[in-house]
């Protein structure tokens, strides 16, 4: 999401930062360039006009126009605006409600609501809550069948499924299971229609007023475009939305509808939905979000991944491997490894600051994500005994191992080049140690030649 927006933008305070100074028209033809990137990306046409004026009332000013770099102090505008756009920072789920507190799913068929419903449910149980999930679908085949597989995956509780009951009567069942088995949040999943129509608002209105829901939160699909205004509108005025949650954005969405929905409900947009796995759902965090569309990247949220993925154990035992100077192409597995549970490549890449022509590169060049997983086929192929001692791989050796693990031999070979590579970078980190790195920095890590700039 955003990919297309953040090049457009790029490309626009690229050429506005290179001048040394900048005049009322220079600004003015910029926030033209930006208007129509924002058009292009799906923001509904108010919600420009008005950022746009208020981008323009303070990039125009006499501060801005005779500072010392008056392109970065427009990009800061732009950035704190869309901050303000997106909305306020860190808004959690109100779960300060007498127990068993209750969550509303709400939005149109296909949207993601079901798996979404699961997601945050996983999310709960994290926080030590016990999560009972019902599903209030009894039009979409299987819907129902669909959330108790869902919730057997997540190891959280499920409404049983009475066939013929109506929505009102499974919300009435879930609230009084959840107060009779001790449920600290009740989650309903409501059903959708393929547009909004009176028949799903009616029935959503009567099911929110029998369960008094401390959260509606309304699930949109971030490719909906400029019908997510409607979407938005609709839902908010006729049930009442307290948060939105934005799926698929890891898809090619032009980001539109996170501008819109939040700027014509006012209501916060609470997570975002990358992926079908069932932690794959982040809080939204609007500062975090303006820094990706204007390619400043996402350092925090990259930490945060790593952090949540990457085991502390296993990243202290390779240091001290590597203080001593040992590295083998076990270690260098367990890496890939621990890099694939990241997620996925692209995206992790996307948080990285000032890498929006890497990405774009890398799209144009359709990079292999399954690379990690061939490299680790190719690994488990050897005995430990050649993982340990990579020089007793010889050509007969090769052979097997790109036969054990479906490749050819070329691939075998570049594995273990990029391992020799490697390796000569962790030999080098073991012979500067800590003080020899703070001293000669990264320049110390390369060849003598490529210091030099040769």
């Amino acid at each position: 999401m955003f990919e297309s927006l953040s090049s457009k933008l790029g490309g626009v305070f690229e050429r506005l930062t290179g001048r040394g100074t900048l005049t009322e028209a220079d600004v003015t033809e910029a926030l033209r360039e930006v208007r129509v990137a924002l058009l292009e990306a799906d923001v509904a046409l108010p919600v420009v006009k008005e950022f746009i004026g208020r981008v323009k009332a303070r990039a125009v000013g006499t501060d801005v126009i005779k500072s010392v770099s008056p392109g970065q102090m427009v990009v800061k505008i732009v950035h704190d605006e869309l901050i303000d756009t997106l909305g306020t920072k860190g808004v959690e789920l109100n779960l300060s409600a007498a127990a068993p507190v209750v969550i509303l799913m709400v939005g149109l068929q296909g949207s993601g609501k079901t798996t979404t419903s699961a997601k945050l449910a996983v999310r709960l149980k994290k926080d030590r809550k016990k999560v009972l999930l019902a599903s209030l679908d009894v039009y979409r085949p299987a819907a129902q069948r669909q959330l108790e597989i869902l919730a057997g995956q997540a190891e959280v509780g499920s409404l049983p499924i009475v066939m013929g009951e109506m929505p009102v009567a499974i919300t009435r069942r879930a609230l009084d299971v959840g107060r009779k088995e001790g449920y600290d949040v009740v989650i309903l999943d409501t059903a959708g229609r393929l547009h909004i129509d009176q028949e799903l608002m009616a029935e959503v209105a009567e099911v929110r007023d029998v369960a008094q829901p401390t959260e509606t939160l309304l699930v949109s699909d971030a490719m909906t475009g400029q019908d997510a205004v409607t979407l938005a509108r609709e839902f908010n005025e006729k049930v009442g939305v307290t948060g939105i949650v934005l799926t698929r954005i890891d898809g090619d969405a032009r980001g539109g509808a996170a501008l819109s929905m939040r700027a014509v409900t006012g209501r916060p947009i609470k997570f975002l939905g990358a992926g079908e796995k069932l932690d794959a759902l982040e809080v939204f965090h609007p500062d975090r979000i303006a820094g990706r569309i204007l390619g400043m990247g996402d350092i925090v949220s990259l930490v945060e991944k790593a952090m949540e993925t990457i085991e502390k154990e296993e990243a202290e035992r390779l240091a001290k491997r590597i203080e001593k100077g040992k590295f083998d192409l076990d270690d260098m597995r367990k890496q890939f490894g621990q890099v694939r549970k990241m997620g996925d490549l692209k995206g992790v890449i996307g948080m990285l600051p000032g890498v929006g022509k890497m990405a774009a590169a890398m799209k144009d060049a359709s990079v292999d994500e399954k690379l990690l997983a061939r490299q680790e086929a190719i690994i488990l192929s050897m005995t430990m005994a050649e993982r340990r001692n990579p020089d007793l791989i010889k050509a007969s050796r090769k052979k097997r191992i790109a036969a054990g693990s479906g490749v050819d031999v070329q691939e075998v070979n570049r594995l273990l080049k990029q391992y020799m590579m490697m390796s000569d970078v962790m030999k080098k980190v073991s012979k500067l140690g800590q003080k020899g790195l703070k001293r000669h920095g990264i320049a110390g890590l390369l060849p003598p030649g490529a210091r030099m700039g040769r």
